[in-house]
């Protein structure tokens, strides 16, 4: 018997143009054996390559989309019976904005796999409905609307790289007028603390200027907030290391993602800090205004 820490199977799946190709070729590159286009009712017989004993293969990706067609259909079947399996089985889903993915097809100029007679847009809309459950299902999702190649490859990295045993904790600060996050695991609200945006001697700085941090952590409001936040994640973190989860992203928003978000996400990642994890800040929506 193979310890699952030893074996891993990885599934990369998710949105057509959302990236893929990127997310296996950086893999590669870090020692996985991957296979690309592999139709779903090859992946039991293939995942034995890691979960035999003395196998060469202890890292396998194997990337899986609706260019199966209807093999496609058979993909969920699959998972939950590797799911019993003894081997540590993990799903990433690629997704992108359907802007973004208009905007890709568009410079590759490719047809989408399942837009048939119809438009690029009901090609995304039906690949978009025919990926729910698998999307629900999934250990990892990665939005690569506003990622190149270099960052989506460096996200991989980060999550499934050879230092990528710790966990890992992503804090993004946003905007909410410019939409949440489709990739954070928790999202937090402060639009309730006073916003800087009214002071006109604050309103062109940011969260990462020190008055502005002044300004919205004199509030008792925003002290217990973010303290609250820290106790909590750490049942959080537990639970992530029994799962063996390794990364997770908390997202902060405020309406801008100017000041009080960053301002938060700062200040938590300052409190983090000295736990056994890494962290990284992510200011999203930072000049966008």
């Amino acid at each position: 018997m193979v310890e699952p820490h030893n074996s891993e199977l990885l599934i990369v799946t998710g949105m057509s143009g959302a990236g893929r190709s990127t997310v296996a070729n950086t893999l590669e590159d870090q020692g996985w054996y991957v296979v690309d286009n592999l139709p779903p009712q090859m992946l039991p017989p293939i995942s034995e390559l890691v979960g035999k004993n003395k196998s060469p293969i202890s890292k396998l990706a194997v990337v899986i989309d609706v260019r199966g067609g209807d093999f496609f259909d058979e993909l969920s079947t699959n998972i939950n019976n590797l799911r019993q399996a003894d081997i540590q089985l993990r799903i990433i889903f690629l997704e992108a904005s359907d802007q973004a993915l208009v905007r890709r097809f568009e410079q590759v100029r490719r047809p989408h796999p399942l837009q048939g007679d119809g438009g690029l847009l009901e090609g995304i809309t039906k690949e978009r409905a025919k990926l729910t459950e698998l999307r629900e299902a999934a250990d990892v999702v990665i939005d690569s609307s506003d990622l190149n190649v270099h960052q989506l490859g460096t996200r991989i990295l980060e999550e499934f790289g050879a230092d990528a045993n710790q966990l890992q904790l992503q804090i993004q600060s946003f905007g909410f007028k410019y939409g949440t996050p489709s990739d954070a695991d928790m999202i937090f609200d402060a639009r309730f603390l006073p916003n800087p945006h009214w002071d006109e001697s604050l309103r062109d700085l940011t969260g990462n200027d020190f008055r502005v941090q002044q300004a919205v952590m004199e509030s008792e409001l925003a002290q217990s907030f973010v303290s609250n936040m820290k106790k909590m994640l750490a049942s959080v973190f537990a639970g992530y290391r029994i799962e063996n989860k390794r990364f997770i992203t908390i997202a902060i928003g405020c309406t801008g993602g100017k000041h009080r978000s960053v301002t938060l996400a700062n200040q938590l990642a300052d409190m983090l800090s000295g736990e056994d994890l890494r962290v990284r800040v992510n200011h999203r929506d930072l000049g966008r205004e």
